[in-house]
């Protein structure tokens, strides 16, 4: 007779030791997740948060002649218009990259904006999660918003209020 188990006693399928909650992927405890809302009041603190400080940095590195650079009457642009663009671009990413990716592998697990409104980010467990977690779920939001923000939308029907981002990090909001 075959043992359906192939020796290991506990949980019936999965790893030894692995217990029937987290065999796929659930939360330990039952949590209260971000809402739609929630969230969305949490990035537009966050937006006013990292704009502010990328403008400033912008204007002491001089990518804010960027707009000067466009002719008004003909829209002709100047040589170094996409250099100056593009720097700006990639001073923004960074400041918003740092910022999500920090905060949110933090002690606190949330950005301001979060932390504002009683969210925190969490791995599927209820655990904090790594800053290469962070960076992997910061960039995951670029395929959240391209099909006409569907990724983001994914929250109001999800169970456990994930969007696509939070589908490849592996990672859930909940209310502290």
């Amino acid at each position: 007779m075959s043992d359906p188990n192939y020796g290991y006693s506990g949980s019936q399928a999965g790893f030894p030791g692995q217990s029937d909650s987290d065999l796929f992927n659930e939360p330990l405890l039952p949590a209260q997740y971000g809402s739609f809302w929630e969230r969305l009041g949490a990035y537009i603190i966050d937006a006013i948060v990292v704009g502010i400080p990328t403008n400033i940095i912008a204007s002491v590195l001089g990518l804010g002649a960027t707009m000067r650079s466009i002719d008004p009457a003909t829209g002709a642009v100047s040589e170094g218009f996409w250099a100056m663009y593009s720097s700006f671009l990639l001073v923004s990413i960074a400041i918003s990259w740092l910022y999500f990716a920090l905060m949110e592998s933090s002690e606190k697990q949330a950005t301001l904006g979060k932390m504002a409104l009683r969210l925190k980010v969490t791995d599927m467990n209820g655990q904090r999660i790594s800053f290469l977690n962070a960076t992997g779920r910061y960039f995951a939001k670029v395929l959240s918003g391209l099909i006409l923000l569907i990724g983001y939308l994914m929250v109001l029907w999800d169970d456990k209020r994930q969007a696509l981002h939070d589908k490849l990090a592996g990672t859930l909001v909940v209310k502290k």
